[in-house]
């Protein structure tokens, strides 16, 4: 398989493997809080990064790449604007019906294909845009009951966090293909490798830090919980290391409108397992985010592959981290 489609099979994975964290997280979350189930992807999730990184140097045979200080800075933002995402998504989950939360949360592909062109140069074709729309018009559609449509609208305060929300873990998801992009040397694994040590680095030190000096129980339950926080801890660095080396290989707006295959797949093994019968909105919701990442896998561009800080960031985001 050649890197135009190598990013297609390790989306998949991320999406697999996010399933798997999100219900070791939701496991947590009765025992040790929100927050003390948030971190665990950060704390338990470093010391696996680092076996990650460490593999990752042995099968390339590559050295450690010389981070640069638009690489940290880019990985820095990418790492702050997360945290404040997953805390504006536990809000809206607190205060709505999860279908219309997710449904603002999930805007997140189209913020993230206007803050990659805008960024980092990650120009979609007219299709590529139109298949992102497609897809997140598919989610929307899936998400909300039809008597529901009309909170989109009518509930400012709910709508501008969730949509804030999305735009957050859009900009993270460019942020960290931009840090990608800023290493002067090495292959797509170890930057990609190397962003995600950096990046759950930080993520440890600034959430659990600040747990640990103002939510003490939280952090302190985590630490008793610590035969579950491995199995979260585990699979959120292994679905955070995909995440990076797809976004490596093509825009991060195709990684993450691809990523939202997800839904039809988990709603048909439920359907499979309760034999709950699917409605037409859902239905109608699926066929378009089936159609909608079939156009986008047949509008990538040949040449979409791993790209580098010379061919890759625009001329105005170029500078933007860098010191004169």
């Amino acid at each position: 398989m050649t890197l135009q489609y190598l990013w297609v099979p390790i989306t998949l994975a991320a999406s697999a493997l996010q399933v798997v964290r999100n219900g070791a997280q939701a496991g947590l979350t009765a025992k040790i809080g929100t927050l003390g189930a948030t971190q665990v992807r950060f704390v338990y999730g470093f010391p696996f990064a680092l076996i990650f990184f460490l593999l990752g140097l042995a099968w390339t045979g590559e050295p450690i790449p010389h981070v640069t200080s638009e690489a940290l800075a880019w990985c820095l933002t990418g790492a702050m604007a997360q945290i404040a995402a997953t805390a504006l998504m536990l809000l809206v989950m607190r205060d709505r019906a999860f279908g219309v939360a997710y449904a603002y949360i999930k805007t997140e592909p189209v913020i993230v294909a206007l803050f990659g062109a805008l960024f980092l140069g990650d120009l979609l074709p007219l299709a590529g845009w139109l298949a992102v729309v497609i897809v997140t018009g598919g989610v929307l559609l899936v998400a909300i009951r039809p008597g529901e449509f009309r909170k989109l609208f009518t509930e400012a305060r709910p709508a501008l966090t969730g949509v804030a929300a999305g735009g957050l873990f859009g900009f993270a998801v460019v942020a960290f293909r931009g840090s990608i992009m800023s290493f002067e040397t090495g292959g797509f694994i170890v930057r990609s490798l190397t962003v995600l040590v950096l990046c759950l680095a930080m993520q440890t030190l600034l959430l659990g830090g600040w747990l640990a000096l103002r939510d003490r129980a939280s952090f302190t339950a985590s630490l008793r919980e610590w035969r579950g926080s491995l199995g979260a801890g585990l699979a959120g660095s292994a679905a955070s290391a995909c995440w990076l080396a797809a976004s490596a290989l093509t825009a991060a707006a195709n990684v993450r409108t691809l990523a939202l295959v997800e839904m039809p797949i988990a709603a048909l093994a439920s359907w499979h397992i309760s034999r709950k019968r699917l409605r037409g909105h859902e239905l109608a919701g699926f066929a378009l985010v089936l159609g909608g990442v079939a156009l986008l896998l047949a509008v990538i561009p040949p040449d979409a592959g791993f790209v580098s800080r010379a061919s890759g960031l625009t001329g105005a985001t170029r500078g933007l981290f860098r010191p004169p």
